[in-house]
């Protein structure tokens, strides 16, 4: 049975070491793992009760250390990124060479990467990990937990909870970057014409360079 904490090193440890935590981001508390091996991401799976076909993002402390993961996100990836991130986007980049595999569900050629706009005690849980796999912490199909109350009972028992209180409460909005034409596959927390928007604006600046 594990609880709610306030220590920092214990989530760091408990993640490092393989094990699930949850932890607070800029928009809704996500459940997480280390994303440099299979099983406990496939733990997350497991304790949300979806499938493996399903995908996970990787958050990142930084952009530049989501690059050095993941390389081939240099270039169109970048340029999107950098206009985005941090913030509420996940983005859904090409990954050609396949890195964390375990991540990409039916898709192991793209990636979800997020870099959230972190506060303390998230943000030194992050810097001190680099990386996290993530993904809400409700059970799939249910909403997504703003307040430790919201989190269901089991994914509690089975995980290192860090407790910020109450958050936004709205997701971040997903975009595939895979193909030609940038789409929006979630609208949460920014609007789907704003994000696009931003998208477009950042392409637009890197095709006139």
């Amino acid at each position: 049975m594990h609880s709610t904490v306030t220590d920092v090193e214990a989530v760091v440890s408990t993640i490092r070491e393989g094990g699930l935590a949850v932890i607070p981001t800029d928009t809704v508390y996500g459940l997480v793992s280390t994303p440099y091996r299979d099983e406990p991401v496939r733990r997350l799976s497991e304790l949300k009760r979806r499938t493996a076909q399903q995908p996970f993002a990787i958050i990142g402390s930084s952009l530049d250390w989501l690059l050095e993961c993941v390389p081939e996100l240099r270039g169109r990836s970048a340029v999107v990124a950098r206009a985005l991130l941090p913030g509420p986007y996940t983005l859904v980049l090409p990954n050609p060479a396949k890195r964390f595999p375990w991540l990409g569900g039916k898709r192991t050629d793209t990636i979800g990467v997020r870099v959230p706009n972190l506060t303390r005690p998230a943000k030194d849980v992050l810097e001190k990990v680099g990386a996290v796999a993530a993904t809400s912490a409700n059970l799939h199909g249910y909403a997504d937990p703003r307040r430790i109350e919201d989190i269901p009972e089991e994914i509690r028992a089975a995980a290192v909870v860090l407790d910020a209180g109450e958050l936004p409460g709205v997701p971040s909005t997903v975009v595939d970057l895979t193909a030609a034409e940038p789409r929006v596959l979630r609208e949460g927390a920014v609007a789907a014409a704003d994000a696009l928007a931003r998208v477009e604006a950042a392409l637009s600046r890197w095709s006139a360079e």
